[in-house]
């Protein structure tokens, strides 16, 4: 694992070298609030991809609550059942026959992993800083601003402006906060830096910290993670931070576990924070050499250079798009964003769509970076030693939304900790394919954490799901697309082949229909209304659960596995390796279960015309072919498009935020703009917070924003079909804007203006020399140097020409 200059640390510094006021936030790319966050929910997030940090502004007493990526649960295991496979036959026949509770009960006492469950993300601590007689301030404002990714809190007391600005920084791996009044010797506080224990395992708990203040200006929290599962807690960690006070005022002192500051001008803080992960099965490092390592680098830098140095990294990633829409008030503009959000369900504000999508691509670039880990569920927040559904990697859905985005937001280098996490699990995984399911290649099924684990788990309406590696590997080789690297596809092609062994190895003829499917599986996590399904009481997870879902290919599973060998066979074809192998690929894919238009004219999601136990159920798993899939189009299965579609109407509106994300990209696929901005609407306004994070029920996630974020650059631009769609969805609402720098595949950029919903200018710079086509109304001619570029017409609205590397090219439109 790498990290840019020091992997591990989280820190606080002092300088006196940057005292210019900060330039005004852009309300384009800000939000803000006149009150301080309440509850954990609402505070501002700022993250590194290895450190996170959530900012309440409280004004009395400043919460700010802390994480590190690697702080799990537990410790290195295996979860694997050694001849787990050996049910699977019965399982299979039981299954075929009908007998689904039966298949159901069989698979949970033979082929679930040990713990059943996996382990937990953890919170690192909280940094308290109290400020006597702050109670009654006026003129407060709390803000993120995106474009410099600093968090900042203003307010008046007793006619003194006392401000805070904090950041997490990529650079020099410290969350850095500064303290200051506008009258000299005004500032005052005290600061504490507290642990986090279990309390739900405090009567048997294994885990603990100590607090203590060291002498003359630093705080360190020391610790040892959680016993979980019957897994041992095996991790140890330190967060350590200095404070350094500027100017000639200010006295400073520590005691126990307090650091206090009066009459000071300016105080800077650092802090710092490791574990001693090194990898899923080597905890050996040590936590404290390598916050020392980044907190003495640290204290040789001013304040202005650490924040000169973190904005201009972030700028480096996060200015590559640009979106603008136009058409909101510069009134509605000026508002705090929750009131923005709260008018948003029956007025128009083009504009805050923008911010929502550049909030998404900030969490990513906030929670996943080269060297750390990969975003999981809630990026890399989390308050709660018990997080919903642990905090953990939810693949069925959650975890590949997370990197959707990256492509197209240009971005693509955060997908490095999602290419780790899969080649990481394509070691783990060997052992799973062969024990579980007697099977060469390697398996990941519904989850996985920290430590790799990759066997069935939870239960088996959700851990019967055999496809959550070739999902992920859809993922990965999308990243090959955008960029055309071969060298990227020569480094992916033995996970792919693993997994091309393990689905041809893992499929089975179905005993009546012939196809080759999936069994045992699940349409996640969805129930079908064969005869007598419903309620029953589940002996692996001990609760009563709603139906049954396990099933025999189901339509999603079709779908992913089609694509991974189309994949395989394309890798091989390019790389010219394996061809009895990719022969084996296309003799199986073409045996494949198809997919099947049902009774009410929708895209059945199984084998069978069954309907749905939850009509509007929040997966839309039978439409993966046709996002984030690309079998289904309008233009190539028109038939498979409108059975979509009505699939889509009878799900309704409903869901949770990644719900509401998904159904935005599946919308704009189907090129209906109007319907995916009417998701957009719903998610804003009834599945999000006042911050704009996305919810899952009571839970914040950040799947959701990233879903969405990719869904609005999927109504942008197009290219999925290998021709670059100018403006494939866009709602009438957006009908004035520009969008700069947006990837598409094939190694092409993509700047977009448009007027009255029609474009009038784009821009396309190849990264390679390769061939063009382009898709756009009106199109008149493309030029690059001012010279015209020879066109070929494909269709009728459809061009190709010749792009050399390098090169921009000027598209013109009537």
């Amino acid at each position: 694992m790498h990290v840019r200059r020091s992997p591990f640390a989280l820190m606080v510094v002092a300088s006196s070298a940057f005292a210019q006021a900060p330039v005004a936030s852009s309300p384009a790319s800000t939000l803000w609030f006149r009150k301080p966050a309440t509850e954990w929910n609402r505070a501002l997030p700022v993250g590194n991809g290895r450190l996170g940090a959530m900012i309440f502004g409280g004004t009395a007493e400043e919460h700010i609550q802390l994480n590190e990526t690697t702080l799990w649960s537990g410790g290195p295991y295996n979860p694997v059942v050694k001849g787990a496979s050996r049910a699977l036959p019965e399982i299979r026949r039981l299954l075929f026959a009908g007998d689904v509770p039966g298949a159901h009960d069989l698979f949970g006492r033979t082929m679930m992993g040990v713990p059943y469950e996996q382990q937990k993300y953890q919170p690192l601590g909280d940094l308290l800083i109290a400020f006597p007689g702050h109670e009654r301030p006026t003129n407060y404002r709390r803000e993120l601003s995106l474009d410099d990714a600093v968090a900042r809190v203003s307010y008046d007391v007793d006619g003194v402006t006392f401000t805070r600005e904090l950041f997490a920084s990529a650079p020099d791996q410290v969350i850095v906060i500064r303290l200051t009044a506008s009258r000299a010797g005004a500032l005052t506080f005290s600061a504490q830096l507290h642990g986090v224990r279990n309390p739900a395992h405090s009567n048997y708990g294994t885990d603990y910290f100590r607090m203590d203040a060291l002498a003359p200006n630093e705080l360190r929290l020391t610790g040892k993670n959680s016993d979980y599962l019957g897994i041992a807690g095996k991790l140890t960690y330190e967060a350590r931070l200095f404070a350094r006070s500027e100017g000639e005022r200010g006295i400073m002192t520590v005691d126990r576990r307090t650091l206090r500051v009066a009459g000071a001008d300016t105080v800077t803080i650092v802090l710092a924070a490791a574990t001693s992960f090194v990898n899923y099965h080597d905890v050996s490092g040590n936590p404290a050499e390598r916050v020392r390592t980044v907190l003495d680098r640290a204290r040789a830098r001013a304040y202005g250079a650490l924040r000169r140095d973190h904005v201009a990294e972030h700028a480096r990633w996060f200015q590559r798009v640009q979106l603008t829409l136009a058409g909101t008030p510069a009134d509605v503009l000026a508002l705090p964003t929750d009131e923005r959000i709260a008018r948003y369900a029956t007025s128009s504000d083009p504009q805050l769509a923008a911010l929502y999508y550049q909030f998404g691509r900030y969490l990513l670039l906030s929670s996943s970076r080269p060297g750390t880990e990969a975003a999981n569920l809630q990026g890399i927040w989390n308050d709660n030693p018990n997080p919903w559904w642990d905090a953990k990697y939810t693949i069925n859905i959650n975890l590949p939304m997370n990197y959707w985005p990256a492509e197209t937001g240009n971005l693509a280098d955060m997908v490095g900790p999602l290419d780790a996490l899969v080649r990481d699990l394509a070691v783990t995984g060997v052992e799973t394919a062969r024990e579980h399911w007697g099977a060469r290649g390697w398996v990941v099924h519904q989850n996985t954490d920290l430590w790799r684990a990759t066997a069935p788990m939870d239960g088996p309406s959700w851990g019967a799901w055999p496809v959550g590696g070739a999902w992920l590997m859809t993922n990965l080789y999308e990243h090959y697309r955008f960029s055309n690297d071969s060298a990227y596809l020569r480094s992916i092609y033995p996970v792919l082949r693993g997994q091309a062994r393990f689905l041809l190895d893992m499929l089975v003829a179905h005993p009546t229909k012939g196809w080759l499917v999936t069994a045992p599986s699940n349409s996640p996590e969805n129930y079908p209304a064969w005869p007598g399904n419903g309620e029953f009481f589940d002996e692996v997870s001990g609760i009563s659960l709603s139906a049954y879902t396990m099933a025999a290919g189901p339509t999603m599973d079709m779908q992913i596995t089609r694509e991974l060998f189309a994949e395989f066979d394309e890798a091989s074809l390019r790389l010219k390796v394996d061809t009895a192998l990719a022969r084996e690929v296309r003799a199986a894919r073409a045996r494949l279960a198809p997919n099947q238009i049902g009774r009410h004219g929708q895209l059945q999601e199984w084998l069978e015309d069954w309907e749905d136990l939850e009509p509007e159920h929040r997966h839309l798993s039978p439409l993966w072919g046709l996002y984030p899939g690309n079998e289904i189009t309008p233009e190539a299965t028109p038939e498979l498009a409108r059975a979509a579609a009505v699939t889509l109407d009878r799900r309704g509106t409903g869901g949770c935020g990644w719900s509401y994300g998904w159904k935005m990209g599946l919308r704009a696929r189907l090129h209906d703009g109007e319907k995916s901005l009417e998701q957009l609407r719903a998610l804003l306004t009834k599945s999000s917070l006042p911050t704009l994070f996305s919810l899952c029920g009571r839970a914040l996630q950040v799947d959701g924003n990233l879903g969405a974020s990719a869904a609005i650059a999927e109504m942008l631009v197009q290219s999925h079909r290998d021709v670059i769609q100018l403006l494939p969805a866009l709602p009438a609402e957006w009908k004035a804007g520009a969008v700069r720098g947006l990837r598409a595949r094939g190694g092409f950029e993509v700047d977009v203006t448009w007027a009255d919903g029609r474009a009038t200018r784009a821009s396309i710079r190849a990264s390679g020399t390769r061939p063009c086509r382009l898709q756009a109304a009106n199109l008149v001619r493309v030029t690059a140097n001012g010279s015209a570029i020879p066109l070929v017409r494909r269709g009728a609205e459809v061009v190709e020409f010749q792009a050399t590397a390098g090169r921009e090219y000027r598209v013109e439109f009537r």
